[in-house]
Formats: structure tokens, sequence, C-alpha cells
């Protein structure tokens, strides 16, 4: 009798933390829909011509010289904090999954991670930051010079073209698309919810892809990103709302 009360409340326990989890991600993804949508408004003011970002290192520092944050934000810092606010949401869409698809589920957080993590790694924005605050302190043009070079090695490594910034925006967007397919087969979320995901996870690839490696096709790529961007945000907004109704927890179960 005592073996089988144990059991029990290690169940509702065990239940409990689970949707704890689920209200965890619904927060945690309500605060990257926040950084999202201050992404977008700072696009919006300062236009969306990504050809007319600085091309060099020396026209970054003077990007950086006249307004940090603007700089910090054309190097994707706001990006990376959304990437990494998101982990948790996507630790509860793979706990929503444990016990019908878990093998597809666990995939897709890998495959998250794994982009999260190129992402993180391949950032350039504060070293920029670092170098420009170095580049205008010093009177010296030998060291002008080191300084500017290895601001275009940076950009060369983590700016927008280069496979580092490719790596990092793709992958994730991989993960996404596996996600929406384990959704639609778990059943868990609506399938509205999942080709929601599809579709924008699918829209999202193509401009990753034409931004990255295409010439003169900056209008092509926007025609893809707005589309498929706000599909994602309908994905998460959706995903959200029923991770909060999975981690409601009805205190008649768990009480004696």
């Amino acid at each position: 009798m005592n073996q089988t009360l144990d059991e029990f409340f290690h169940i509702k326990n065990s239940e409990k933390q689970w949707k704890n989890i689920y209200t965890l991600g619904g927060i945690a993804t309500i605060l990257a829909l926040t950084g999202i949508s201050l992404d977008v408004v700072i696009g919006n003011i300062n236009g969306g011509n990504l050809s007319a970002l600085p091309q060099t290192a020396i026209a970054r520092f003077a990007q950086f010289h006249d307004n940090k944050f603007q700089g910090l934000y054309y190097l994707d810092l706001l990006n990376i904090i959304v990437q990494m606010i998101l982990i948790p949401a996507y630790f509860a869409l793979y706990a929503v999954h444990r016990n019908v698809n878990k093998a597809y589920g666990l995939l897709a957080l890998i495959v998250f991670l794994f982009g999260s993590v190129i992402m993180v790694a391949n950032n350039t924005a504060l070293p920029m930051l670092e170098l420009s605050k170095k580049f205008y302190s010093t009177t010296i043009e030998s060291q002008k010079v080191l300084y500017a070079a290895a601001g275009e090695s940076m950009l060369a490594q983590g700016a927008h073209g280069s496979a580092g910034i490719f790596l990092g925006f793709f992958i994730p967007n991989i993960a996404n698309l596996i996600m929406s397919i384990v959704m639609l087969k778990g059943k868990a979320f609506s399938k509205i919810n999942s080709w929601i995901g599809i579709i924008g996870s699918i829209l999202m690839l193509i401009y990753v892809i034409l931004v990255n490696f295409g010439t003169g096709v900056e209008n092509m790529a926007t025609a893809f990103a707005m589309p498929g961007g706000l599909l994602l945000i309908a994905w998460m907004i959706i995903f959200t709302i029923r991770l909060f109704k999975l981690g409601h927890v009805n205190l008649k179960e768990v009480s004696l």
C-alpha cells in the first residue's frame, strides 16, 4: 500500500515538474517574441536594405563610434539574445513529445542547440565593439591598420554572407522545420500550427540561402523573409498558448 502511494506521488510530482517546464517554455517564448518585435521595429526604423550596411571594418568602426547600439544590432547581437532565450522553449517542445515522438523531438532539440552554439561562437558584435574602441583611442597609424585588419578578419567570419553566420541562421531554421513536422505527427499541437511552422521555416531557409549566397537579390530575399518571419511569429504565438494550456496544474489532481 505504501509503495503504491509512493509511486502515485512520484508520478504526480514528475508530471507537475514537466508542466512547469511547459510553462517556462511559454514564458521564454513570450520574451523571445518581445525581442523579435523589437528587432522588427528597429529594422523598420533604420531601413531593411542589407546592401546599405557598412562593408568594411573601418566603416563598421565608424558605425560603432556614432552609435554603439546600432553597431551591435547590425552584427546580430539581438538575434543572439533571442536565440539563447528560446532554448527553454525548445526543451519544452521536446518535453511535450517525449512520449509520442521522442527520437525526432530530441533530434530537433539537438539541431537547435548545435545551431545556437555556432551562431554564438561566430558572432562578432562584442569583439568588433572592442576593436572600434581601440581603433579610435589610438593615434598611431600602424596600430589602426592592425585593428582594421583584425576587424576585416572578424567580418569575414561573422558578417552577413560569411559561412559562420550562414550556418548559425540556417541550422536553427532546420530545427524549426523538424520540430514543426514532429508537432504535426505528435498531435499535441494543431495541424494549422504545425503547417504554419513548416511553411515559415522553408521560406526562412530560402531567405538565408539567398541573402548569404545570392548577388543582387536583396529584394527577392526580403520577399521570402517577410512572410516567412510572420508565419514563424504566428507559429510561436500559437504553440506558446498551447504550452501554457499544457502547463496548467490542476490542484485537485495533486491534492490528497
